[in-house]
């Protein structure tokens, strides 16, 4: 397996993490990726880049069944309003594809806020920085790496 970005990050920092590859596998969906790794949801992560009004942009991270609530969103990133960004400038923003977003590793460092739930997780899985690579990491060991904070922003 070829380390991406992210593992170096981690290996950088001595951050333990478990990997699970399946790019023979076509994943339409986190939902999907979730019932490969026979894991609920609720601890596997999805990774949205967003834009504020003030063209700032912010990274939501939330259990892949959930969805945003863009009002939450602003208002925990303090903007009037925020949307998703264009898939298509999702590649030169990140340097990662849709799917294969992950927090870590960005050409740039954005703020990231994590849903809330996270805080009752022990660890939780997101993207590795490929289609069908998901990385395993301490919720805590995370904040070695990437400042983020939790939030309210998951549509109830």
């Amino acid at each position: 397996m070829v380390k991406t970005n992210v593992m170096r990050i981690l290996d950088k920092a001595n951050i333990k993490y478990d990997v699970v590859e399946a790019s023979d596998y076509n994943f339409v969906n986190g939902i999907e990726m979730a019932k490969y790794l026979n894991e609920p949801c609720e601890v596997c992560y999805k990774t949205i880049v967003t834009v504020g009004k003030s063209k700032n942009h912010y990274v939501f991270m939330l259990p892949v069944d959930k969805e945003l609530d863009l009002k939450k969103c602003a208002k925990v990133s303090g903007e009037k309003s925020i949307s998703p960004i264009h898939q298509k400038d999702l590649l030169g923003l990140t340097g990662y594809i849709h799917g294969g977003c992950s927090p870590l590793g960005m050409k740039k460092e954005f703020k990231t806020f994590i849903a809330i739930q996270a805080k009752e997780l022990d660890s939780f899985y997101f993207s590795g920085g490929k289609i069908g690579l998901q990385v395993k990491v301490k919720v805590n060991d995370l904040l070695k790496v990437l400042p983020f904070e939790f939030g309210d922003f998951i549509v109830n």
